[in-house]
């Protein structure tokens, strides 16, 4: 044990309450690290998944076809007005039934999408369509002047949506972007309702194997994510001061 390990060991010793045991047990360190680790992979996969649904989804809504623009607002409503949780819940526990199996020792039946799986799908879809809305609010504040001369240039819908309006549209809704993304890394923590080992997950697990060890993981838990969350809207507030053009955003 060296010195970082033992004075931690030592203040478990003289004040039990607060017993940094992920700082001095390589097994309890590992814990931390893999659920940490799990959250940043969470964080990361779901934000950029939501953001592609969002794009999508934004231009569908501009589709031609009726029964697609039905499609994408019922998706909209459904994910909107629905508890994440009880999202997750559905999916892990409801559609999960139905999802094929493979065996891969040849005795053991195993998912093809696992609990992590599910939380990253049901996760993206919920931020996805918060991101539709923001986006399609960004798209509505570019100039149909703009898009007509797109037009005159001979381009397609399709060219219009990914050379000219989304470019723009992109730069006007990254505030309300930001927003949305923060909440979607602070949602992570639900997956815990379906047992993915991420942070919190870990934390509690922690804890309820040392009793003595609750304050410490609580507070390891609460700086973890305001780092977390720190570096993400520092990111995204960099950014945006780097895409803003005169006239468009704030």
């Amino acid at each position: 044990m060296n010195g970082f390990q033992q004075f931690f060991y030592d203040l478990a010793q003289e004040h039990p309450k607060w017993n940094f045991i992920y700082f001095y047990d390589p097994t309890q360190t590992e814990r931390v690290v893999d659920g940490f680790w799990m959250t940043v992979q969470l964080s990361v996969i779901c934000v950029i998944l939501s953001v592609i649904i969002g794009v999508i989804g934004a231009w569908i809504q501009g589709a031609h076809s009726k029964t697609l623009r039905l499609v994408m607002q019922g998706y909209i409503q459904f994910f909107r007005n629905t508890p994440p949780l009880i999202q997750l819940m559905f999916f892990y526990f409801a559609l999960g039934q139905f999802t094929p199996t493979y065996s891969p020792d040849g005795w053991l039946e195993v998912p093809i999408i696992s609990n992590v799986g599910w939380a990253i799908i049901s996760l993206s879809f919920f931020a996805g369509a918060f991101n539709v809305e923001i986006f399609r609010a960004g798209i509505e504040a570019v100039p149909e002047s703009t898009q007509e001369a797109a037009e005159a240039l001979g381009m397609n819908r399709l060219q219009i949506y990914i050379y000219v309006v989304l470019p723009l549209a992109f730069r006007v809704s990254l505030p309300a972007l930001n927003n949305n993304l923060v909440n979607l890394v602070k949602t992570t923590t639900q997956a815990l309702a379906i047992a993915v080992p991420e942070l919190l997950y870990q934390m509690i697990s922690i804890y309820n194997d040392y009793s003595t060890a609750q304050n410490a993981c609580m507070l390891l838990l609460f700086i973890a994510y305001i780092v977390l969350v720190g570096i993400l809207v520092f990111g995204m507030h960099r950014w945006e001061r780097h895409m803003r053009i005169p006239g468009y955003g704030v």
